[in-house]
């Protein structure tokens, strides 16, 4: 017997391919009967069941129970009589429990074809086989929507043609369903591009009317999923499907680490969203969120596996698109804060692992492409500036630049160009600037800001001093060595009387002016200078301390370069 159960999210084709294979079947003679059956509820299977049994057996109609029971013992293989080839569909089952008693019996005589979004275990066993039906091959997707566009004497560009498939997904439902916008509204692919690459337009608003819709669909993309939410959200833990699949509408499609979904944002939103019930809800914990991943990964609304550890959640980014057109602007916004907060919580101060920070700035400019505005209401979120962090550490200088150039203009438009976080994107892109190899030219910039910051923010406050090291750092690094010592040593004073002789940005001044002591050729003064910030050091912040070993490091050197290598070896 050949039985196989096809399963994929909504959109895939998978009714389209059991009808294929049905009427090929049924059309080169390889079977005698063919039933198919809407397999929505147990109602509508045993109703399917019922009229085969009325059909082809002459069953009483009027006992649905007793005929679909009939149908499915007649398909039974029975000895010394002629065989009967069958092929029984069963299209959408949209839950395994719905199938108890009702799988059609295993004959060799008898095939059985099962379409449903649902990949649980009880769908498989007793020669059933799972086939998981996917998206489009990149070719595939161009191939088809080039046919269909040629059918009405359309023709399009390739390269618009393979790029709408990409922006689409390689997703069968919705290529077909693009196509037929494009071809009723009689416009470009280019055209179709541009308004769905629109964050303003519902996906709803991008597809046929529900008449014009082709392939005899009954449904638009837009409302494809909608049924798989609802019973997902009634899985264990009830209530948190949707909310979960929100936030993963806010961040990178092609890989979410599971551990973002259960941090203390995460699970706060997943408890103030759950459904309806006791009041006031009990925490979601992190297994429940887990449990929640789950639910929508047996419905196939997203792909969950957890040995991936820095893509242990995919969603399609047309899933994530619909799940977003759902929301009110509010609850858009607050959720794109939620995810903000999540990557804030989940970024490492020291990115010693690559890939994680890889993912964090992947999720990040995914959520950034997404909602964007909202991060910037009331003030700037602390996460668009950790982006430009992390580029800088991982040391793409350039795109760390890039993303403070427009980090400033941002929110210059925003929020005007004397907000504080105006002032600091712009320190920080003088200061990558520098670290790009324009020195010249970080000096310039921080010169120009520096003003800028006296006036709005004071002159003791502390990103104006932070802004002046910069200077004086880069006026040095520039060749302007006694500019540099002028305006450390100028900072130096005020540091001291502003933020006290022990603070940690006092003692890194104290480092550059010893440095720039012993480049000036007076590596005694140097090795002095070091000496005495060492031994405040050591005082303030301890032996052990990264940047009192730092100090002792430097000591080591401008001893080694003062007297001798032996010299430098006495740091103790």
């Amino acid at each position: 017997m050949l039985s196989q159960v096809l399963t994929g999210t909504g959109g895939v084709g998978k009714t389209q391919l059991a009808a294929d294979y049905a009427r090929t079947a049924w059309d080169s003679g390889e079977v005698d009967i063919l039933v198919w059956i809407s397999a929505s509820s147990r109602a509508a299977i045993t109703a399917g069941y019922a009229q085969a049994g009325v059909e082809i057996l002459a069953a009483d109609p009027r006992d649905p129970e007793q005929a679909a029971r009939a149908f499915l013992a007649w398909l039974e293989p029975k000895t010394g009589q002629k065989p009967c080839r069958w092929l029984v569909v069963l299209d959408d089952v949209s839950d395994p429990a719905d199938m108890r008693d009702w799988w059609p019996p295993t004959s060799p005589q008898g095939r059985v074809l099962v379409t449903t979004r649902r990949r649980e275990a009880a769908l498989t066993g007793a020669e059933r086989r799972l086939v998981t039906v996917g998206l489009f091959t990149p070719q595939e997707a161009a191939a088809y929507f080039t046919a269909v566009l040629a059918a009405h004497d359309r023709h399009e560009p390739i390269n618009q043609i393979n790029d709408l498939a990409s922006d689409l997904g390689y997703l069968p439902l919705a290529l077909a369903q693009a196509a037929a916008y494009i071809i009723d509204d009689a416009i470009t692919c280019a055209d179709y591009r541009q308004r769905l690459a629109d964050r303003f337009r519902k996906l709803a608003d991008l597809l046929p009317e529900p008449s014009g819709l082709p392939d005899n669909q009954a449904t638009t993309m837009a409302a494809t999923w909608s049924l798989s939410i609802e019973r997902a959200d009634q899985l264990r833990p009830a209530g948190l499907a949707r909310p979960m699949l929100q936030l993963t509408a806010m961040l990178d499609p092609n890989g979410i680490p599971s551990g973002f979904l259960a941090s203390a944002p995460a699970l706060n939103h997943l408890t103030l969203h759950r459904m309806p019930g006791e009041q006031p809800p009990a925490p979601v914990t992190a297994e429940e969120a887990a449990g929640a991943l789950q639910a929508l990964h047996r419905l196939n609304l997203i792909d969950h596996i957890p040995d991936a550890p820095y893509a242990t959640v995919r969603v399609h980014q047309l899933i994530q698109r619909a799940t977003r057109d759902a929301l009110t602007a509010d609850q858009h916004d607050q959720l794109a804060v939620t995810a903000a907060d999540i990557l804030t919580a989940a970024w490492p101060a020291i990115e010693r692992d690559t890939a994680l920070a890889q993912a964090l700035r992947a999720n990040a400019a995914a959520l950034v492409r997404t909602a964007e505005d909202a991060l910037y209401r009331p003030a700037p979120h602390a996460v668009l500036f950790r982006i430009g962090t992390s580029l800088g550490e991982s040391g793409q200088t350039n795109a760390a630049c890039d993303h403070y150039a427009y980090l400033a203009t941002s929110i210059d438009h925003r929020l005007g160009p004397d907000h504080p976080d105006s002032l600091m994107a712009r320190q920080a892109f003088a200061r990558e600037r520098g670290k790009a190899g324009d020195a010249a030219g970080a000096a310039a910039a921080l010169a120009e800001l520096l003003p800028d910051c006296v006036r709005v923010l004071g002159s003791d406050h502390p990103h104006t001093l932070a802004t002046r090291h910069h200077l004086a750092t880069w006026l040095g690094e520039a060749g302007d060595a006694a500019g540099a010592v002028a305006a450390f040593e100028e900072l130096l004073a005020d540091q001291i009387r502003v933020q006290g002789a022990d603070y940690r940005g006092t003692f890194i001044t104290r480092v550059e002016l010893a440095r720039l002591q012993g480049e000036a050729g007076d590596a005694a003064g140097a090795v002095a200078a070091f000496e005495e910030l060492l031994a405040d050091q050591i005082r303030a912040l301890g032996p052990d301390h990264p940047e009192t070993l730092l100090t002792r490091n430097d000591l080591a050197l401008w001893r080694g370069r003062a007297g001798g290598a032996a010299a430098g070896l006495a740091t103790d």
